[in-house]
């Protein structure tokens, strides 16, 4: 261990929302992320995210998922997500 993430989650509660979102990322998905913060995020899932132990920044352990987003409208770029800050996962069909 020893990646880090902006934050992790230890409640039952939350360590399953994160899964169940894990479950709607399939590989080469066409996704839009609506994220706690207002942001949206488009594009195609690189490879399925995967729940796993993080530091938060206080050093703390904890669980997270990171997902790669390729964007949509611009190839070539890509967004890298935190799950515990997505709020929903709507599908916009197949790649």
């Amino acid at each position: 261990m020893g990646q880090t993430a902006e934050r992790v989650y230890t409640e039952q509660t939350d360590i399953d929302r994160i899964e169940a979102l894990t479950a709607q990322l399939q590989d080469e998905a066409n996704v839009e992320l609506l994220l706690d913060n207002g942001g949206i995020v488009t594009g195609v899932v690189a490879v399925r995210p995967v729940v796993q132990t993080f530091l938060g920044p206080g050093g703390e352990e904890g669980l997270n998922a990171l997902a790669r987003i390729d964007d949509a409208l611009e190839p070539g770029r890509s967004h890298y997500v935190w799950l515990g800050g997505v709020r929903e996962v709507r599908r916009l069909g197949s790649h």
